[in-house]
């Protein structure tokens, strides 16, 4: 066997496991996407800022329209694609897919805990 197809070989299988690791942080970005936001929903629901603004319109977060909505369907978006890409693809998109997930889905949480 030759060593320089060995050596691309395993750089190959390398590549394939990062590929899965990367594809499997997404999957439990998914996953996790509905239950982090309930969470969060719940944890402002029981604050008295929270019941203040809700009985009596007062002390009311000033998040920007759409902005909820947007790091929602970013989030969404970003995990599927970064699921979707077949495996050849580069790992380096597929990361950065699951990079900006992450950061979406976090910056969702924050922003829903902001009403808090």
């Amino acid at each position: 066997m030759d060593i320089t197809r060995a050596a691309a070989t395993s750089r190959q299988d390398d590549d394939r496991d990062d590929d899965r690791l990367v594809r499997t942080v997404a999957w439990w970005g998914l996953g996790l996407l509905l239950p982090m936001a309930v969470l969060s929903g719940l944890m402002t629901l029981t604050s008295p800022r929270a019941a203040e603004c809700l009985e009596y319109g007062d002390d009311c977060a000033s998040v920007p329209d759409g902005l909820l909505s947007s790091s929602f369907w970013a989030t969404l978006v970003c995990g599927l694609l970064a699921v979707l890409l077949p495996l050849a693809s580069r790992t380096g998109v597929r990361l950065a897919a699951v990079l900006a997930q992450w950061g979406a889905q976090l910056t969702l949480c924050a922003l829903i805990l902001s009403y808090a």
